[in-house]
């Protein structure tokens, strides 16, 4: 099995090579990513809590799901491959907004991603690989909210840092 690769980009997301996923956490190399949030007609967020033995962030509160694009993969195609992978579930998923950031994680490993971040909305009870979640849960944005200022720490890195987007595109579009 060969090891996954990402998309290493410039400033404005355009390509200008891959690397290995590992190396490219372990230098800081600015890559894309993707990360995707469903709510249900409720209007509840689903979170995923990720696996205790992942490579960073274990065990800690995320949104529904998130990853990288391969190379050659439209990242539109890949936040719905990766949607069914972790979390056994499909639905249609709207581009939202994007974002980039740089976060320094434990074990010296350094996310620096242009995010591209994704909506969808179902009711379809998510089925998830064990492998990839511990646990999930729906949780309303106003709990959440809350949740976020009084225990930060369970959540993780880019979560926190998108957050004000994602609440603020979650009321403007009425989910």
């Amino acid at each position: 099995m060969t090891e996954e690769e990402v998309i290493l980009v410039d400033e404005n997301d355009n390509p200008i090579g891959t690397m290995p996923k590992l190396e490219a956490h372990l230098e800081g190399k600015f890559h894309r990513a993707f990360s995707v949030f469903v709510f249900n007609s409720a209007g509840e967020l689903l979170l995923q809590q990720r696996a205790f033995d992942k490579y960073h962030s274990a065990g800690k509160w995320t949104n529904t799901c998130c990853s990288h694009p391969r190379p050659g993969e439209l990242t539109a195609d890949a936040a719905n491959r990766r949607l069914k992978e972790e979390m056994g579930m499909a639905c249609e998923l709207s581009p939202v907004f994007s974002f980039s950031y740089r976060a320094e994680l434990e074990n010296g490993l350094i996310e620096n991603e242009y995010d591209h971040v994704y909506f969808g909305r179902t009711d379809i009870l998510p089925v998830p690989n064990p492998q990839e979640v511990a646990d999930f849960k729906y949780i309303t944005m106003e709990a959440l909210e809350l949740s976020l200022v009084h225990d930060p720490t369970v959540y993780t890195e880019w979560f926190k840092i998108c957050f004000d987007q994602v609440i603020e595109q979650y009321r403007k579009n009425s989910y």
